[in-house]
């Protein structure tokens, strides 16, 4: 005869397992575990890398791969964003549904339209992209179509659950959207706003909010920032008045500083993508308050 204890613990042990679902996500970036998040709040997500590393480099780590062996649904930058270590997690974790081509296997490279392609690359252009600049994820119109589609992927899986991934699809539209409508005068203050980067990490910010990246810290993308390189940047300063000198916390900000004591122009680490628990609304919200700090001198 079962006692109590055992009885209790079945109970509980049966709740439990019909509250979680069984549905797993990887994540390559922190920006899609957060989107997976709002649309699949009951899935596993696990993400590759956190906001402090630099997506193009990775470790693929046996933890990883084990991660991306078990995943029902894989979602990606793509555009070769991850071409350094991805390659590496699908050769060995063999997930047959994490596979290119895969449905399963989502890349935003391929549902949304990307800025910057070219039709060719050579070497001597360092670490850029034909495909197009693949940090989308600070673009809210792009972030939308994402958040559709992963929506509609989600539903194809899991049918049963249909219904409430559609919904939470449109759930993350319309707040975001909401944030937007609510702060648009804030924003629009940035219209014209120019920015000295580093790489071009937040290109689809500046579109965005209408601002310009006129100087980059990176005398050819992916390569550190050079003595000369930096005083070259003093004169482009002296032109266009850039509001700040920007970096993410995963980029060394020791040439920012530097340029930074010689022109007086502040320097600033700007979050980049999304914290533990930090939804993609909030994400903005924390680079918008920035900015305002920095236009009213008080970051």
């Amino acid at each position: 005869m079962r006692t109590l204890s055992n009885l209790l613990t079945i109970i509980a042990f049966g709740s439990f397992a019909q509250t979680v679902s069984a549905l797993t996500v990887f994540a390559c970036e922190p920006e899609y575990g957060a989107i997976a998040k709002a649309i699949a709040p009951d899935a596993q997500i696990f993400t590759a890398t956190t906001h402090q590393q630099d997506p193009h480099h990775v470790q693929a780590r046996p933890s990883l791969i084990n991660r991306y062996r078990r995943a029902d649904i894989g979602i990606c930058a793509g555009a070769e964003l991850e071409i350094g270590w991805l390659p590496m997690l699908q050769l060995r974790g063999n997930n047959p549904k994490l596979r290119d081509g895969q449905r399963t296997m989502i890349y935003a490279s391929d549902v949304v339209e990307l800025l910057d392609k070219r039709e060719s690359v050579t070497r001597a252009d360092g670490d850029v992209h034909a495909a197009g600049n693949p940090h989308i994820h600070l673009s809210p119109s792009r972030v939308i179509l994402m958040a559709q589609h992963i929506g509609q992927v989600l539903s194809e899986i899991e049918p049963e659950n249909r219904t409430t991934y559609l919904d939470n699809a449109a759930k993350f539209e319309t707040e975001l959207n909401a944030w937007i409508d609510a702060n648009q005068s804030r924003i629009d203050r940035f219209n014209g706003t120019k920015f000295i980067g580093y790489h071009t990490s937040f290109r689809y910010l500046y579109e965005f909010i209408g601002a310009e990246q006129v100087g980059d810290l990176e005398p050819v993308p992916g390569s550190a920032p050079t003595p000369g390189h930096l005083a070259s940047l003093i004169e482009t300063v002296e032109t266009h008045q850039p509001l700040a000198i920007v970096y993410t916390p995963y980029q060394d900000g020791r040439g920012a500083s530097w340029l930074s004591d010689r022109t007086n122009i502040p320097s600033v680490e700007l979050s980049y993508t999304v914290h533990e628990n930090q939804s993609i609304t909030e994400l903005y919200e924390s680079i918008l308050s920035t900015l305002e700090h920095l236009a009213n001198g008080t970051h």
